[in-house]
């Protein structure tokens, strides 16, 4: 329980399905959190010393909020100090950029966290589901679980959930996934829960202000250095204060005047260099990725017709998927994609279904 509308009629919906609902928030040491004192009573409520962030999704207000409706619901709820592990998707994200990658640190906290560590207490106290907010489904397909897009196109949140694996998704339950956004609010409201209008999260917990240079700065201040901006023909067109500032398909704050308009098209972190280009400079038809996790049977030989998102808010473009070996697969897409960036991931869907999916390399 995160504290928001969608957690919070999760929880509801379940409690009034019948189940024994047990509330957790998870504490992961945003900005401006310190944790002196780790102790949390069964109850939900904090240890002497205890404090909570204002930033990111799970700042004290989050907290408050989270206690206020399980009290309203009647349910425990526990505050899992996470923070030590939460540190391994900030060191991940960090290490991305300066590998001249774009993360996706939503997709790894997922895996990492609320799907793994958060699995993992969930049979430490016994409980036969892990339970979530997520704008997603659980059906069945083949006799097995199946991870299915959720009713609200808008706000589907499938593309965050394809790492799940097979045996956690058969003790997930995603109760909102369902429902339209706006039928969340208003069952929140039915019940007189005071998150029933409260604005969703739009950034990344950890980056305040949106600035991910600054914390890639703050982890990593060696790695950051002044280099070339170089066009598609190796020539040298200008510099750039350090290629984690910038991130494929960017055209604004370039600093350079050419003309015509520039997209960063390529970034080389061995060499610090970024490479600028047209936007047909940024098309591709083909795509590998790497680490898959396959929901479905793997495509392995024919290649599988399907479609695939190469970022959270992309639409999904037909191609064929076939697997390749040590982890990875390629797509062929049918049209060209532009702005596919290595470190963001694709995942592949039949219809509603996702098949599983994988990090571009």
């Amino acid at each position: 329980m995160s504290g928001g509308v969608d957690s919070s009629v999760a929880a509801a919906l379940l409690r009034d399905e019948g189940y024994e609902v047990v509330g957790c928030f998870m504490r992961l040491g945003s900005p401006g959190e310190s944790l002196e004192d780790d102790g949390c009573e069964a109850d939900g409520s904090e240890g002497a010393g205890a404090k909570i962030g204002h930033q990111g999704c799970c700042s004290i207000n989050d907290a408050k909020d989270a206690q206020g409706v399980a009290a309203m619901l009647d349910i425990p709820l526990y505050v899992l100090n996470f923070k030590e592990d939460f540190g391994r998707v900030i060191d991940y994200f960090v290490a991305e950029y300066n590998a001249g990658r774009t993360p996706n640190p939503c997709v790894r906290c997922n895996d990492w966290l609320k799907f793994g560590r958060l699995a993992a207490y969930a049979r430490s106290i016994d409980a036969d589901w892990v339970a979530s907010g997520h704008y997603a489904r659980v059906g069945e397909h083949g006799g097995k679980p199946a991870l299915l897009r959720g009713v609200d196109a808008g706000k589907d949140q499938s593309y965050v959930l394809f790492g799940i694996d097979g045996e956690a998704l058969e003790r997930t339950l995603l109760p909102v996934g369902g429902y339209q956004k706006d039928e969340i609010r208003q069952i929140a409201r039915e019940l007189g829960l005071g998150v029933s209008d409260k604005p969703d999260s739009q950034e990344i917990c950890f980056v305040p202000l949106g600035d991910y240079r600054a914390v890639v700065a703050q982890r990593a201040p060696a790695a950051i250095e002044p280099g070339v901006v170089r066009d598609m023909s190796g020539e040298a067109v200008g510099a750039h204060p350090g290629h984690q500032h910038f991130t494929i398909g960017q055209r604004r704050g370039l600093g350079l005047a050419l003309g015509d308009p520039a997209y960063v098209v390529e970034k080389d972190a061995a060499s610090n260099t970024v490479t600028i280009g047209s936007r047909a400079d940024l098309a591709t038809t083909v795509l590998r990725a790497d680490q898959a996790n396959w929901l479905d049977e793997e495509p392995r030989g024919e290649a599988r017709r399907c479609a695939v998102k190469v970022r959270y808010n992309a639409v999904a473009a037909g191609g064929w998927v076939r697997a390749l070996a040590g982890g990875r697969f390629e797509v062929q897409f049918d049209e060209p994609q532009f702005a596919v960036a290595p470190g963001q991931a694709a995942v592949c869907y039949e219809g509603d279904r996702v098949l599983g999916g994988g990090w571009i390399c």
